[in-house]
């Protein structure tokens, strides 16, 4: 297939038909960024959208992921669904969603998720038990009979491919590798040793 992002559409479809049993989370992926120090970090974010300008995530901007990206906006991913034996590696650079994605978004969460988004300051230390707690407690009076809107520290990130590899589990460690590098306008696909 000669564009990646509609081969990983209908990877992504063949994970999210799989029993729930086998495969809990087709959309987790493994997000690598590196910090201003040149210590990398990786954890598992969830896919949320996906099209021909990248794959996007969401995630307080002050978080140390946010941080990292802000100042180094390069990233790598890899979804590793291993019920089907198939790995994608995605690499590039790291842009905001626009302001509407980021609210259409927000707004489809469950009220509970949106109220920790302002509860919670992500990656930094809690100094007291009962912090989170009391700080829940406190936007919830807040926004008590109210929508609530998306805290200005909170937006989606896309990762803009500039390299896509496919990888597919053969007997004998002989795998099946396809990169494809972005060309311009197009992709360059390169079949890779094992």
């Amino acid at each position: 297939m000669q564009d990646p992002i509609e081969r990983f559409q209908a990877m992504l479809a063949r994970a999210t038909a799989v029993d729930r049993a086998m495969l809990p989370e087709p959309t987790a992926m493994a997000l690598g960024t590196v910090g201003t120090d040149g210590q990398p970090a990786v954890r598992i974010v969830l896919l949320k959208a996906v099209d021909e300008r990248g794959f996007v995530f969401y995630t307080n901007l002050d978080s140390r992921k946010g941080n990292e990206l802000r100042s180094h906006p390069l990233a790598a991913l890899c979804f590793h669904w291993q019920v089907l034996e198939e790995q994608v590696r995605v690499e590039g650079r790291v842009e905001r969603v626009s302001d509407e994605e980021a609210d259409a978004y927000f707004a489809s969460r469950p009220r509970g998720s949106q109220l920790g988004a302002w509860a919670s300051l992500q990656s930094e230390p809690v100094v007291e038990p009962g912090d989170l707690e009391r700080r829940l407690e406190e936007v919830t009076r807040r926004f008590a009979g109210a929508d609530v809107p998306r805290p200005p520290h909170w937006s989606g990130l896309r990762v803009v491919p500039s390299r896509i590899e496919f990888w597919h589990n053969q007997p004998s460690r002989l795998h099946v590798r396809h990169r494809y590098d972005r060309e311009g306008e197009g992709w360059r696909i390169s079949t890779l040793y094992p």
